[in-house]
């Protein structure tokens, strides 16, 4: 017999050895129920169809018949209920059983944290832990059990097929999505919800964010600021500095819907709903063609874009608002998702409202006019609040609707009372309101496995109005400055295989700002308004294979006004060098049409001093920025490590857009600003914990040719940057995160040293020495926060949270400028703004 017939002949031995094994160990379960029948004298009341082809274990003669039910209860997906000492039933109803299950993804054959395991038609669910493993407990046997994950496909499964079974879990396997070119590297990022991009952006998973420390709710723009490179040298999310630029220098979108306006309480509070938001995708540099503004960076944020067919929702309020999200469904196809949020800081001032007030107006009318009205005789009523509404509709798979609104709105009413000469009581009041309205819709085409298009538009309007009634001289000041924009983009993504996607789209938009100024006495009015037009063609490539990322881009923008073409090359390369270390190179040209100006004097009662401005290529020309990235990557065993040095230069900056306290301050000049550095970031993730370091340092310089000296630092030029962190779950239910920073105190300029003032005609006016020669003291911050979840019910879902910024009470300087002494003309007094004082806040919210 030779070697081929001996293999036959032992497998096919074994075949029947292994055959004869089962049947001896397994038999089917109606033949065992007629034996349990037969010994027991009981009686079974079942289906065939339930329990055809289910086979089990042979009970043993010594086996009670109460311990043999058990065992069926336990190794079979059926219910077996005894109804009395005789009758027993079988059936698929109301069974339940624990579920469990281990995520890996199908290429590198990782675990998947932070993957949403939901039932449908319920609100409950978990999210899978670092291990990539998931837990579900009192489960009926027949729900239907939905897998989801940012940038995979979605898998369905029964819960019987998840059954836990002595311990053991289903592993699953998660595909990419194919289109999904641009996938995501790193799950959990500094803590949960924080996600890193192959290309290098940061996405936000609000639904899933951790704690941070000193927040109580997930706010959006305080969120970034956790970032390597991006700060906010007075504290404020309405002054994000991302590599060194100003505020107005991101571009900040809702839904495609581009914003002017980002902050509650004058800066302190992002204006963005989070609990709607879905994601929010921040992109420091290589920024796809299809984006431009933003010459520092892009905020892109989005919300849930899903119809779910079960009502949910959430509600909540901490010591400054209240909030409410609902998600309701309508039919199938069509769903409405709202939310809104109000302060009830006009009818409550709490330790944190005092707070956050001294801060925002620790430097305006409503705290330095009016030396001769007491504080009695001062009030002032603050409040907020914000709108979102999105409809959704499913024509069918291939062609999905939204229509979406948002509102942001502050008022602040200040009101002084005095007495005249002839004993009569007078009051007026000042007004600032401000608010941004945004409207959006959008369409979105799958018109074969290959090609899809995305046709949208957008309509912004952003007004800050004030009315400032001055007591002293009887004068009335109104102020006014409002951006309209209305937008149209189309894209369109062609699919020419697994691992190359191709970009191309058209984009318009039509911008007009307008600044109005109006004095009673003496009479006075000015009013200027500019109208833009641009149109943009884009187109990017995006391959993604094995170790090598690239996506190279280009957007060619035409100013009709101006007959100019802008031509904006971009790139985005990554090569994986071995399993741990990878090179990264980004490069971007990018413009930017409409900025602010700053005026510290008289400006919407001094609260608010920022304009938009749109340029004329005469004293306001386009801002144009380039920009150059390279780094290092190393990831392996949930450590990761992150260097990355940049250059980035902005030419057709102006002086009234800085922000100067010295000399130049209404000087109109134009000029730019040169910044390059290095970031560092180590972070280390576990399954109960996760802590960060990061370094940033930047050195950051303005030229003016018109000005002397002409290179001189940047009012942000922080040369030195370090925040430590640590998020720590206590309990399964209890999160603790605590962190600091640490920065350079940023540059101010100081009079000469023995010659404070000089006269200028009638005018004495402050003599400052070199600009930005001197620095602030270095600020320190303490932050920490705590987070308790509990479940009220099956469907409800709460969750406490305390939260403490600046726990040691420091009093950092955050801006310092000076004026001439009023009781001695030959000095100069000294102004300091401090920044946020020792402030708690506490906020309950439940989620159904």
């Amino acid at each position: 017999m030779n070697l081929t017939k001996i293999y036959f002949v032992l497998i096919l031995f074994s075949g029947f050895f292994s055959f004869g094994f089962q049947s001896q160990d397994k038999k089917p379960l109606i033949d065992v129920i007629a034996e349990i029948e037969t010994k027991f004298d009981v009686k079974f009341s079942y289906s065939v169809t339930d329990v055809d082809q289910v086979f089990v274990e042979a009970f043993k003669d010594s086996e009670s018949l109460q311990f043999i039910i058990d065992k069926l209860n336990a190794n079979t997906n059926l219910n077996f209920k005894l109804l009395n000492e005789r009758y027993i039933t079988i059936s698929t109803i109301e069974k339940t059983i624990s579920l469990c299950g281990v995520l890996i993804d199908n290429l590198e054959q990782l675990p998947l944290l932070g993957a949403s395991v939901v039932i449908n038609n319920r609100s409950k669910g978990v999210i899978t832990d670092i291990e990539g493993r998931f837990q579900l407990s009192n489960i009926p046997i027949n729900e239907t059990i939905e897998i989801r994950f940012l940038g995979f496909k979605s898998l369905t499964f029964k819960a019987s097929e998840l059954r836990s079974l002595d311990g053991f879990c289903k592993t699953i396997i998660m595909e990419e999505e194919s289109q999904a070119l641009n996938k995501i590297l790193i799950s959990k990022f500094l803590t949960i919800g924080l996600q890193k991009r192959i290309d290098g952006s940061t996405v936000l998973n609000t639904a899933k964010f951790g704690v941070l420390p000193g927040l109580t709710d997930p706010d959006v723009l305080q969120s970034i600021q956790a970032l390597p490179g991006v700060e906010s040298v007075n504290e404020s999310i309405a002054n994000i500095n991302v590599r060194g630029g100003t505020n107005d220098q991101n571009l900040i979108l809702w839904d495609g819907i581009k914003m002017y306006h980002s902050g509650h309480f004058f800066g302190l509070i992002s204006a963005y709903n989070p609990y709607l938001t879905n994601q929010v995708v921040v992109t420091k540099n290589g920024t796809p063609s299809e984006f431009s503004d933003g010459v520092s960076s892009t905020i892109n944020m989005s919300t849930k874009n899903k119809i779910n067919n079960t009502f949910s929702g959430g509600f909540g309020a901490n010591l400054m608002h209240a909030d409410v999200f609902l998600e309701i469904p309508i039919s199938k196809k069509m769903a409405l998702h709202v939310s809104g949020r109000r302060s009830f800081t006009d009818v409550f001032n709490s330790p944190t409202y005092d707070n956050y007030f001294e801060r925002s107006f620790q430097d305006s009318e409503l705290t330095t006019n009016s030396d001769n009205i007491s504080e009695g005789n001062r009030s002032s009523d603050f409040f907020f609040y914000d709108y979102t509404a999105k409809l959704l509709f499913d024509l069918n798979e291939n062609h999905q609707f939204r229509a979406n609104v948002i509102g942001i709105n502050n008022n602040l009413d200040y009101t002084e009372t005095y007495t005249d000469n002839d004993d009569n009581v007078n009051s007026k009041t000042s007004n600032l309101q401000q608010d941004n309205i945004g409207f959006g819709g959008s369409w979105n085409a799958t018109w074969n496995e290959r090609f899809t298009t995305e046709a949208s538009v957008f309509y912004s309007n952003y007004n800050v109005d004030a009315t400032d009634n001055r007591i002293e001289t009887n004068q009335q000041l109104t102020q006014a400055n409002e951006v309209l924009e209305t937008g149209f983009k189309l894209n369109t993504k062609f699919k020419i295989n697994a691992y190359l996607h191709f970009l191309n789209g058209y984009q318009f938009s039509e911008i007009g700002i307008l600044n109005e100024t109006t004095v009673s006495a003496p009479s006075y009015e000015k009013t200027k308004k500019d109208v833009l037009l641009n149109h943009a063609l884009f187109s990017e490539i995006e391959f993604n294979k094995n170790n090598t990322y690239l996506r190279v881009g280009v957007r060619g923008n035409y100013f009709q006004k101006f007959n100019k073409l802008v031509i904006e090359p971009r790139l985005n390369f990554r090569q994986k060098l071995s399993e741990q270390i990878a090179f990264k190179l980004q490069g971007e040209f990018k413009n930017q049409s409409a900025n602010q100006i700053i005026d510290f004097q008289d400006d919407f009662l001094g609260v608010e001093n920022r304009r938009w401005i749109l340029a004329n290529e005469n004293d306001i020309p386009i801002s144009e920025s380039k920009q150059v990235s390279l780094g290092f990557e190393f990831n392996k065993n949930n450590w990761l490590m992150d260097v990355e040095g940049f250059y980035k230069q902005v030419d057709g900056i102006t002086a009234s857009n800085q922000g100067f306290y010295n000399n130049f301050q209404f000087v109109n000049a134009t000029g730019n600003y040169t910044v390059k550095g290095a970031e560092f970031l180590i972070n280390k993730t576990a399954n109960k914990y996760s802590t960060w370091l990061s370094y940033t340092y930047s050195q950051n310089n303005y030229k003016f040719q018109s000005f002397s000296p002409s290179v001189f630092p940047n009012n942000v030029d922080i040369r030195h940057s370090v925040s430590l962190a640590v998020n720590y779950n206590v309990l399964k239910q209890l999160e603790l995160s605590v962190g600091g920073m640490w920065r350079s105190g940023q540059p101010y300029t100081k009079p000469v040293e023995g010659n404070e003032t000089v006269r200028d005609g009638n005018d004495v006016l402050v003599n400052y020495s070199d600009p930005n020669s001197s620095n602030l003291d270095d600020f320190i911050r303490l932050d920490t926060s705590v987070n308790y979840t509990f479940r009220v019910t099956e469907t409800v879902h709460g969750a406490l949270r305390a939260g403490v910024f600046n726990v040691l009470g420091k009093q950092n300087v955050i801006n310092r400028y000076y004026e001439v002494n009023p009781e001695d003309s030959n000095t100069a007094i000294q102004i300091d703004n401090k920044s946020l004082d020792l402030t708690p806040n506490l906020s309950l919210r439940f989620n159904f």
